[in-house]
């Protein structure tokens, strides 16, 4: 495995984000995923002008600021790699740090099995589905989407984006999770209405069996009731204490990576090809005006997903 992961790390380093000897790179991993930090830099050092890293404590959530230290260290570098345990990708300090021309990718909770699995992709292949399927989200007024599970819900697209996570960092101030591959837009603050049956997995939950299903009803854009089992109790006390805006219908996303399997981590289940995610919390990242320290992806299997009148997947098959 370390040999894999080595080269998985050489995709993200070399391929990915394009590191070569004019970049400054740096790591910033916690105690919990300081194996897979340690052989990210590694390969940084291989191939930047200058690297560095640094181990934080872990936060307590997705989306939790970095230590203010860390924050200001984030502006000073051309490349930043984030594998840590709580997602950095919804944060200021990283939002700000693209603002100012840095390339970053993020790989949150990230396992060595996905990245020796989901890195291994032909991110050509990846971006061209991801950045079709942006265009579609960027081109449409409204959003329906519907399960075999239950799902029915609603929202407005109007004047968001579609944005494509592809993998491939190369330009300042570009942004990608990783493993990659997605199309992703924040639906219009208060317009989405109906149910959401979270049938593949959400947050920790791992993969969720059919008696620990979690229903999610939806008025004007907010989660009202989440209703289930153990699953469904442990996400409402996540969301909790964040209060009303972490109850945010955040996004639409929909997975396009080939490689990527549903194994009940959110990093990898969110990208696997054939399935749709809905977000609850911030959206600030990807166009929408909610900041929340909490972003928290489910995944509905065999969706069936409309865009206006179109049919763009079809149970789960994207038809376009």
């Amino acid at each position: 495995m370390e040999n894999k992961l080595k080269a998985a790390a050489e995709v993200a380093i070399k391929d990915c984000l394009a590191v070569r000897i004019s970049d400054t790179v740096l790591v910033i991993t916690d105690t919990l995923l300081f194996d897979i930090g340690k052989a990210l830099f590694d390969s940084a050092v291989e191939h930047a002008g200058d690297a560095a890293m640094v181990v934080i404590t872990p936060r307590k959530s997705h989306g939790e600021e970095p230590p203010e230290a860390i924050a200001e260290l984030m502006k000073r570098y051309d490349v930043l790699v984030i594998p840590t345990y709580r997602s950095m990708s919804h944060t200021d300090a990283r939002r700000e740090a693209c603002r100012l021309g840095a390339r970053c990718a993020t790989l949150p909770n990230v396992l060595e099995e996905t990245m020796v699995r989901a890195l291994n992709a032909d991110y050509t292949r990846i971006a061209a589905l991801s950045e079709m399927l942006a265009g579609f989200l960027t081109e449409a007024s409204e959003a329906r989407v519907k399960t075999p599970a239950g799902t029915d819900i609603v929202f407005s697209l109007k004047g968001r984006k579609g944005l494509a996570d592809t993998g491939l960092v190369r330009t300042p101030g570009e942004f990608s999770n990783l493993p990659a591959g997605e199309a992703y837009t924040a639906p219009v603050e208060g317009s989405a209405n109906g149910n959401i049956v979270i049938d593949g997995a959400i947050a920790d939950t791992g993969v969720l069996d059919e008696e620990d299903y979690i229903k999610v009803e939806v008025e004007n854009g907010y989660a009202s009731r989440i209703i289930g089992g153990k699953s469904a109790k442990y996400l409402d006390s996540l969301i909790r204490p964040h209060g009303k805006e972490a109850y945010n219908i955040a996004e639409l996303g929909i997975g396009t990576n080939y490689k990527a399997k549903l194994i009940g981590n959110i990093l990898e289940d969110e990208k696997v090809l054939g399935t749709v995610h809905i977000a609850l919390g911030d959206n600030k990242s990807m166009g929408g005006n909610i900041s929340v320290a909490s972003h928290l992806d489910g995944i509905l299997l065999n969706p069936t997903l409309y865009l206006d009148d179109k049919v763009v997947m079809k149970d789960g098959d994207i038809v376009v």
